[in-house]
C-alpha cells in the first residue's frame, strides 16, 4: 500500500496541520491501496501564502524560460509514464494499456502543447496610442476530478504555470496519486520554491478553503455541475475569476448519408471512454428514423464486445467505475430508464456475470427519445440512448434540446457539409466524421457545461487579463 503523509508548500514536502487521512480504494478490488493526508484550511492558508510571494518573480520570467520549463516537466513526466499507469489503474480501474496512453502519454503531450503554443500568444499589441498587455492573472486555486486525474493536473496546472501564474492545487481525494507524482516532479524538475503547490483533501475542508482565500485571485475548477456552481457562489463573494469545465450530454448526430456502421461504432467508443466517464461523451446518439433499426444492431453488437475485467488484462477493454457511489448512481439511471418505459436493449442495472466484485457496470444501451431522464441527464456511466428523428432540423433541435454544450459529432457523406452544419449545434467542440480531437484547438462549453476554455493558447489565455497603458 502506498502512503502519502506530507503535502508539498513552497517547494517541501511538509506535515500537514490535519489530523486524519483519506483512504484511496481500487474500485476493482474494492480494497484500500493507498492514504493521503486530510488537509486543513491551515494547510491551504500556508500555500495561497507561498504562492502568492512567489508570484511577483514568477509572473516577470520571460516566455522563453517558462517553455523551457514545460518542456522539463514534459521531459520528467515521460520518464515516470509506468508509474503513473500503475497509480491510474489502481485508483480508478482503467485498463492499463488505455491508461498509458490517455493518462501518461496523453499528459506528456498536453504538456508540450501547452510549451509549444506559448510562444503563439499575442502579449502586447499597440491599440491607437495605447499599449494593450495580456499578464497573469495572480495565484490560481486549481481543483481537478478524479477522472482524468493526470491530465487535468497537467493541463490546469501546465497552462497556469505557463501564463505566469502561481498555484495551489488540490487534487482529488478519489485519486489523488497522480498529483502526488506530479509535486514530485515540479520538485525534480527545479520550479522555484512556491510556484506550484499540492493540498490534499476534501471539497468542504480544503476546495471550500481556497475558493475563499483572500491571496487566491483566480478559481479553476474541473467537475460536476453542482461543484461548478458552489465555486461560482463562493468566489463571487470576493468576485473572484474563474474557469469551469463541467458536464455534458453531448449528441453524435448521424445524418442520411453518412457511415452508419462507422458513425454508430465511434460514437459508442466516445460515448463509452474510461467506463463512460468522460463529460464530453457522446451520450445521445440521433439517427434517422428509417435507419433505427439498424442503428439499434449496430449499436449492440459494439456494445458487447466490451470485455469487461482484469485491467493488466491485454483483452479487457472496459473498467469499473470509479467508485461505489458512482456505480449506485449508473446503475440507479438504468433503473430509471426502465421504470420511464424507455426500451432496454442491451445490458441493464445487474452486475456484469462472474464480476460480482468491483464497481463494475454493464454497457448499457436504450432507445427511446429525449424526454427521459436518462436522455437528459449527465449519467458518467456506459450508458448511451439512440434517439431517431425525422429530418435534418428535427435532429438538431433535439441535439440542442439540452442543459448541457460541451460536445457533439456530425456524420455526413459531405464533410464540408457537416462542418457548415456544425454551426447549428450550441456545443463547444464538435467532431466531424469521426475526426480525432485537437489538442491545440479549444476544449469547453456552453450553458450548463461551464465558463471558459482548455488546450493549447486558448487554455493559457484563461490564466491571462488585459492591461491597458498609455
Amino acid at each position: 500500500m502506498i502512503e502519502r503523509d506530507q503535502i508539498f508548500i513552497n517547494g517541501k514536502w511538509v506535515a500537514s496541520s490535519g489530523d486524519g487521512i483519506i483512504s484511496v480504494t481500487n474500485p476493482v478490488t474494492e480494497e484500500t491501496v493507498a492514504t493521503i493526508p486530510a488537509g486543513s484550511a491551515e494547510d491551504v492558508d500556508l500555500a495561497a501564502r507561498a504562492a502568492a510571494d512567489a508570484f511577483p518573480a514568477w509572473s516577470q520570467t520571460s516566455v522563453d524560460e517558462r517553455v523551457e520549463m514545460l518542456h522539463r516537466l514534459a521531459r520528467l513526466t515521460e520518464a515516470r509514464t509506468d508509474e503513473i499507469t500503475r497509480a491510474v489503474v489502481s485508483e480508478i480501474g482503467q485498463p492499463a494499456k488505455i491508461a498509458q496512453e490517455s493518462q501518461g502519454a496523453a499528459a506528456v503531450e498536453d504538456l508540450r502543447s501547452i510549451a509549444e503554443s506559448l510562444p503563439g500568444i499575442t502579449w502586447e499589441e499597440q491599440v491607437g496610442h495605447t499599449v494593450v498587455a495580456r499578464e497573469a492573472a495572480g495565484v490560481v486555486g486549481a481543483i481537478t476530478p478524479w477522472n482524468g486525474p493526470m491530465r487535468m493536473v497537467c493541463m490546469k496546472a501546465g497552462a497556469a504555470i505557463a501564463a505566469g501564474c502561481t498555484v495551489v492545487l488540490k487534487g482529488t481525494e478519489v485519486a489523488p496519486l497522480s498529483s502526488f507524482i506530479f509535486a514530485d516532479i515540479v520538485a525534480e524538475a527545479g520550479l522555484p520554491d512556491g510556484v506550484f503547490n499540492l493540498v490534499s483533501g476534501t471539497g468542504p475542508d480544503v476546495g471550500e478553503a481556497l475558493v475563499t482565500h483572500p491571496l487566491v485571485d483566480m478559481v479553476s475548477l474541473t467537475g460536476s455541475v453542482r461543484a461548478g456552481r458552489r465555486v461560482m457562489e463562493l468566489a463571487s463573494q470576493s468576485v473572484k475569476k474563474v474557469a469551469l469545465e463541467l458536464g455534458g450530454k453531448s449528441a453524435n448526430v448521424i445524418l442520411e448519408d453518412a457511415d452508419l456502421e462507422q458513425a454508430v461504432n465511434v460514437g459508442i467508443e466516445d460515448a463509452f471512454r474510461n467506463s463512460g466517464q468522460v463529460c464530453g461523451g457522446l451520450s445521445r446518439m440521433l439517427v434517422p428514423r428509417s435507419r433505427l433499426a439498424e442503428a439499434e444492431e449496430l449499436a449492440v453488437r459494439k456494445a458487447e464486445s466490451y470485455v469487461l475485467g482484469d485491467p493488466y488484462d491485454p483483452a479487457t477493454t472496459l473498467g469499473p467505475v470509479a467508485n461505489a457511489n458512482q456505480q449506485q448512481r449508473v446503475r440507479d439511471y438504468i433503473r430509471s430508464g426502465l421504470e420511464e418505459g424507455v426500451r432496454l436493449l442491451t445490458g441493464g442495472p445487474e452486475a456484469p456475470e462472474g464480476l460480482e466484485r468491483g464497481y463494475f457496470v454493464r454497457p448499457t444501451i436504450f432507445s427511446g427519445d429525449n424526454t427521459s431522464r436518462i436522455a437528459r441527464e449527465e449519467i458518467f456511466g456506459p450508458v448511451v440512448v439512440i434517439i431517431p428523428f425525422d429530418s435534418e432540423e428535427e435532429a438538431f433541435n433535439i441535439a440542442n434540446d439540452t442543459d448541457y454544450g460541451l460536445a457533439g459529432a456530425i456524420w455526413a457523406g459531405d464533410a464540408d457539409r457537416a462542418r457548415a452544419l456544425a454551426r447549428r449545434l450550441r456545443a463547444g467542440r464538435i467532431r466531424i466524421n469521426g475526426s480525432p480531437v485537437n489538442q491545440r484547438a479549444p476544449h469547453g462549453g456552453f450553458k450548463l457545461s461551464g465558463i471558459g476554455r482548455e488546450f493549447g493558447r486558448y487554455g493559457i489565455e484563461e490564466f491571462l487579463e488585459y492591461k491597458s497603458i498609455g
